[in-house]
């Protein structure tokens, strides 16, 4: 009778009495025993650009040993989306220039404080004149707009806002693209219940969690994208993270062909990408003008992931955050052209000022 093991489960926990110790979801990942060929890639096959990084420390950072570690990548060209703006943008653009001016690109970042006060809009599109001729080369806004930026009467300001359409025509007369981050997966929306496939992200990271009031519906926030998106037909958008459509390419599909100055890239949801390799290579194939490659943080090791989903057909391997994705991952084995168009064509037609010198064709 003491060898009998109960396991009770509740909320994701595995509880056993005996000699058993308890373990948690989190914990229990045990190593698959399938035995099916490994290409475990350390190094993209192509030079690549990312599109979606950060390094707010790069106006004083020692550059060198951030080369070092896009080299055993194949990174050539890192893009820096937290340039920020004014002289903070000036010491980063600087500081490359000096050290290494091909292997960096920099986005300016909008100040939204004070949206509503006299002069404001025409004060924020003279700062984005004068970001781009120190050195900025897009721009990039974050979730904050649409989350908790307010106007001067405490009232949320929208990402469609009319005060707003100087600033995305300006991007557009300027020839530099708009990177926007709007919302978040959509399931961070929905209840906290044994339904909702984010259960255990929220759990580890309650902060994430949202709801219709906190800020607006999710609904609500991707429509007011898309507006924006519309109404400025001039302007090129990179929706991040694939507009939040990483789990539903057909939809995604839908809104490419509506939008043709949108397009993607796949920072921070090659997990979505991975565990659908079919339809993700249909996707690709179908658009493959219009997807850029994005990691979004800068955890060296983690770029393998994403390697081995767009270059190899391996099956069932796992993702590096079980928080992020509990599923395993499949890769598309996407063809060469496809790739060389991910990996850099692609972003060298979008994003200007990128050295041709640096890739193959």
């Amino acid at each position: 009778m003491n060898k009998y093991l109960l396991f009770v489960f509740s909320l994701g926990m595995i509880y056993t009495y005996g000699q058993t110790p308890r373990m948690d979801f989190e914990n229990y990942n045990p190593p698959s025993t399938l035995v099916v060929p490994e290409h475990k890639l350390t190094k993209a096959k192509f030079p690549f650009i990312d599109v979606h990084n950060h390094q707010e420390d790069m106006p004083d950072m020692n550059l060198g040993t951030l080369i070092t570690d896009m080299d055993k990548l194949n990174m050539k060209v890192m893009v820096n989306l937290t340039g920020r703006n004014g002289d903070a943008l000036k010491k980063s653009v600087k500081n490359i220039k000096d050290h290494f001016p091909k292997r960096f690109i920099v986005f300016a970042n909008i100040n939204f404080n004070g949206v509503g006060n006299p002069g404001w809009t025409e004060n924020a599109v003279k700062q984005l004149e004068e970001d781009v001729k120190n050195g900025a080369n897009g721009l990039k806004i974050f979730k904050n707009l649409g989350f908790s930026v307010k106007d001067n009467t405490g009232k949320r300001v929208t990402i469609d806002d009319p005060r707003l359409d100087p600033i995305w025509k300006k991007a557009g007369d300027l020839k530099i693209p708009v990177i926007i981050h709007t919302a978040d997966p959509k399931s961070f929306w929905s209840p906290m219940d044994s339904m909702n496939e984010r259960w255990l992200e929220l759990a580890t990271h309650p902060g994430r969690k949202r709801s219709n009031t906190d800020p607006a519906p999710w609904d609500t926030l991707i429509a007011e994208q898309h507006r924006m998106f519309k109404k400025h037909p001039g302007t090129t958008f990179i929706a991040a993270h694939f507009g939040w459509y990483p789990n539903d390419l057909g939809k995604l599909g839908q809104l490419l062909d509506e939008m043709p100055n949108v397009v993607v890239e796949f920072g921070a949801v090659i997990a979505e990408l991975g565990r659908q390799p079919r339809m993700a290579k249909k996707f690709f194939t179908k658009y493959q003008d219009r997807i850029l490659f994005g990691k979004d943080s800068w955890v060296p090791e983690e770029y393998t992931t994403y390697f081995r989903v767009l270059e190899t057909e391996d099956e069932y391997f796992p993702y590096h955050k079980k928080y992020h994705a509990f599923w395993a991952m499949y890769g598309m084995g996407l063809p060469d052209d496809i790739l060389k168009k991910v990996y850099y064509k692609n972003a060298l037609r979008i994003i200007p000022n990128i050295d041709r010198t640096l890739f193959p064709d």
